[in-house]
């Protein structure tokens, strides 16, 4: 009998089920696709690290767990400025004098404000749907090209449909700054992310192309203790009803040019552009070859593909998650852990994080 039966080989999997064995635990992994590392995982195609599951770029200011990460592979200087294409304008993300001084034909900070509080003040009333919100933060035009049509895909509903709550704050800075993230560390694992899973699993057996879900008895009856990352209600066998998600479909292409778009991300921001982004990998390594590789990501129903990707944090879905979890509370073998068995999207480093939070309550 294990000690402890991981599902899943995604970065909490790993970074728990390596930790349990350097203190003496046995440990299995069970894994349903036909690779470790989970959304994570990436791939050599003509000396490109391919992203298969879009872009993933590490980001933390938790210095714990930059440390942490750094044990297993070396970062590269990655920083991420993603562009946004709206109807061929091309504009600086996240919102800042860059951005404005296109949109406005502007120069200074107190131009871009001054025109921001006219346009927010269209919103006097209460905030009723994400529309209200985001105008009330950022005015309309930057609404207009910026948010409406990329939310609306992502969502695949009218932003009058959607609850404000999804959009909390929007990023507005008034220098001239095109680093997306605030956070102290931030870069791209030279030579993939896979090697880090890799290096953390080693020595610990791996089943690939397993579904603990088929067979649960089967599985519970070989470990001590669970470490699921699955969806909570699968676990159940949606007993008291499914989840709902949004899932993306990636279009992998070859193109037979140096430089595709000249920059790793570019959001398409209108609502008629069928994908939210093309991703140019090669960018994030900054990889030489006479050939590149695009992925375009297109938002679809979790129906359309099976793979759970972001929870609809709508009161419907908390409440049923909710009635899961005092269902695992009551199982004594099982531990939650990532992003799909709590139903929420985390960073990665907060994924690292969570992990070594559990380690310590473990052991």
């Amino acid at each position: 009998m294990y000690d402890y039966l991981v599902v899943g080989s995604g970065l909490f999997g790993s970074v728990f089920a390596h930790e349990a064995k350097k203190r003496g635990k046995s440990v299995l992994v069970l894994e349903k696709r036909n690779h470790i590392g989970g959304n994570i995982y990436t791939y050599k195609e003509d000396g490109i690290n391919i992203h298969k599951y879009g872009a993933h770029i590490f980001h933390t200011s938790i210095k714990e767990v930059w440390d942490y990460m750094n044990q297993f592979v070396s970062f590269n200087n990655y920083i991420n400025s993603p562009i946004a294409n709206y109807k061929g304008e091309i504009y600086n993300m996240p919102f800042n004098m860059n951005t404005f001084s296109r949109m406005w034909n502007i120069s200074t900070p107190e131009e871009a404000k001054e025109i921001i509080d006219e346009q927010k003040k269209e919103i006097s009333g209460n905030i009723e749907n994400l529309e209200d919100q985001a105008i009330s933060l950022v005015g309309r035009d930057i609404y207009e090209k910026l948010v409406k049509g990329y939310t609306e895909k992502q969502w695949g509903r009218d932003c009058t449909e959607l609850p404000s709550s999804i959009i909390k704050r929007l990023p507005v800075r008034f220098t001239y700054d095109n680093n997306y993230f605030n956070d102290f560390y931030q870069g791209i694992p030279i030579g993939g992310y896979t090697q880090i899973i890799e290096k953390l699993l080693e020595g610990i057996e791996v089943k690939l192309e397993v579904d603990f879900n088929k067979d649960q008895e089967k599985w519970r009856a070989q470990a001590e203790r669970i470490v699921y990352t699955g969806c909570l209600d699968e676990y159940f066998h949606y007993s008291l009803g499914p989840l709902q998600y949004r899932s993306e479909k990636f279009e992998l292409e070859r193109v037979e040019t140096e430089n595709y778009q000249g920059v790793a991300v570019v959001n398409y921001t209108d609502r008629e552009t069928p994908w939210t982004r093309i991703i140019e990998h090669k960018h994030f390594e900054k990889d030489q070859s006479p050939v590149t590789w695009i992925s375009r990501e297109y938002p679809v129903d979790y129906k359309e593909t099976g793979e759970p990707y972001y929870p609809i944090n709508d009161k419907t879905n908390t409440e049923l998650y909710q009635k899961y979890k005092e269902l695992a509370l009551k199982d004594e073998k099982l531990i939650l852990g990532g992003r799909l068995a709590q139903y929420a999207y985390f960073d990665m480093d907060k994924t690292v994080l969570a992990a070594l939070e559990l380690v310590k309550t473990e052991f």
